[in-house]
């Protein structure tokens, strides 16, 4: 039964690959603000195609699912860094990320963390071309979790944000623009145990959360416009093999759905212009709850535009005594969705405690959404991380 459940699992994640076809020009992607959110800031798990859940687990699973952090040991740190997009813009935009957990009793944990986005300086002109003013967008998000073990292989997650977008500020197109604030909730899901198959102590996982569910972000004094966060479901595993004394490998996939509207299909003025009647779909101006629900059904290419709506990331890390790590992945991103399409790969060493990361991700066909990324993780852990799961 357990590998008929593998089996539907994988097939699931490859029919959410499928470049199925529709016309493109119908299909627009979800609507969202504050995605710095969605950015991975993690190296090691960057390398592997942004395929979070299916590594053992450290200070920077906060990331993705906090529940791993009660299996990663007693207590770590991380800081992360990335020179975002340094190929446009000199090097003036910039990802900074840092976390921290501690467990106890070996079933309970807490962890913080921060993620802080600078943009550079960004110049705004009107429609004439003239300068208006010079701004430094930026964003933040500040985090708390509590994780708990549910029996000894499975756990559970609860965090708190606090969301800063501060993307512009002054009069533009008869809007006051301001920077928004917003609250948001994770929930996480975790289980890890252990098969001997081809050798002792093959580790195995899968987790499921929801991240980012929370208020609407408010760029102006409009109060009708509002933006949803990038609400998300991540689904993800992972299976360790050929675990021995000197060498491991570790497969990991992940599909990501964002949780929000998909734009419906407008009618078009006689200048092709785009009114506010809706041919197909569902108006996208609703509540978070309802948006979340809805967010499975509510695309106007019905089925298909739906699983065109999931992305897949997936990889492998390859471990030389625990000390020496290379990883390779890819990440796929349908055209019409947003178009994140992008190679990986990563190096990593282990010395005690103390890890050093790198990832490197460079974009594929024509994907326009960002340039070619490096990633530097820097990660202290005090137990777990590759200790063998007991059956």
């Amino acid at each position: 039964m357990k590998h008929c459940y593998t089996i539907i699992f994988f097939l699931c994640m490859l029919i959410a690959a499928l470049p199925l076809s529709a016309q493109k020009s119908q299909q627009k992607p979800p609507n969202i603000g504050a995605s710095f959110l969605l950015v991975n800031p993690d190296a090691r798990s960057s390398g592997v195609g942004d395929a979070t859940t299916g590594l053992t687990p450290d200070a920077n699973s906060l990331f993705s699912n906090a529940a791993k952090i009660v299996f990663a040991g007693d207590w770590g740190v991380s800081a992360n860094y990335s020179p975002w997009m340094w190929e446009l813009n000199n090097n003036q935009s910039n990802m900074a990320y840092v976390s921290a957990y501690k467990t106890w009793n070996n079933s309970e944990g807490i962890g913080i963390s921060m993620k802080y986005f600078n943009y550079g300086t960004v110049t705004f002109r009107d429609d004439n071309g003239t300068v208006l003013q010079n701004y430094n967008p930026k964003e933040f998000a500040i985090d708390g979790s509590y994780a708990k073990k549910l029996g000894q292989h499975m756990s559970l997650a609860l965090s708190l944000r606090y969301i800063r977008s501060q993307l512009g500020q002054g009069s533009f197109n008869g809007l006051q623009q301001k920077p928004a604030s917003a609250v948001a909730g994770d929930i996480g899901y975790y289980y890890q145990n252990s098969v001997d198959k081809l050798d002792f102590g093959n580790r195995y996982c899968f987790g499921v959360s929801f991240t980012n569910i929370g208020s609407k972000l408010q760029y102006t004094d409009d109060n009708t416009r509002k933006t949803f966060l990038p609400m998300n479901l991540r689904i993800g595993g992972g299976y360790t093999f050929v675990h021995t004394q000197e060498h491991e490998f570790t497969i990991s996939v992940d599909i990501n759905k964002l949780l929000v509207p998909t734009p419906p299909m407008y009618a078009l003025d006689s200048n092709g212009i785009e009114t506010n009647r809706i041919l197909k779909g569902k108006d996208p101006n609703r509540g978070v709850v309802d948006a979340v629900f809805s967010s499975f059904g509510d695309a106007p290419g019905g089925f298909h535009e739906e699983l065109r709506e999931f992305t897949i990331g997936s990889g492998i890390e390859y471990a030389y005594k625990q000390v020496f790590f290379v990883r390779a992945g890819y990440f796929y991103e349908h055209p019409t969705k947003g178009y994140r399409q992008h190679f990986s790969a990563g190096a990593g060493v282990r010395v005690s405690n103390l890890s050093l990361d790198i990832a490197y991700q460079v974009p594929t066909g024509e994907s326009l959404v960002q340039k070619r990324t490096l990633k530097f993780s820097l990660v202290y852990n005090i137990g777990g991380g590759d200790k063998k799961v007991q059956p």
